[in-house]
């Protein structure tokens, strides 16, 4: 898990299960685009797990789309505002393979994560 991300839930007393489950889930993805990108290739088995990921996130962020949009667009992506969802940008593509080398889509990443803390920060 992200250590910040980590660090704000333990100051939590309660977070809601199913935001847990999502959340673990996104840090899943996150670290698998990112090993992808510094790998430079895909095997099957990414390529499986990311297909998993990609489409229990996909079905689950539209209980979080509404709730997350203040904080993704308050957020920087490459120091300008996202030119849209970046959760729905990384959970679009099809294949893993589409990350390999993918400038764009790394900078997409933090934003995702900034709105994630900020979020659970207004809990």
């Amino acid at each position: 898990m992200n250590p910040f991300t980590r660090f704000l839930r333990s100051q939590r007393r309660t977070t809601p299960a199913d935001l847990e489950v999502f959340i673990e889930r996104w840090d899943r993805l996150e670290s698998l685009i990112i090993n992808v990108y510094r790998r430079g290739s895909v095997d099957a088995e990414t390529e499986a797990v990311y297909a998993d990921l990609r489409a229990w996130l996909a079905e689950h962020y539209r209980d979080w789309a509404v709730s997350l949009e203040p904080f993704w667009r308050a957020s920087r992506e490459g120091g300008a505002p996202p030119p849209s969802d970046p959760f729905a940008r990384l959970l679009a593509p099809t294949s893993a393979r589409w990350f390999i080398h993918n400038r764009p889509a790394m900078q997409a990443l933090p934003a995702a994560r900034e709105a994630l803390n900020r979020y659970l920060l207004s809990l």
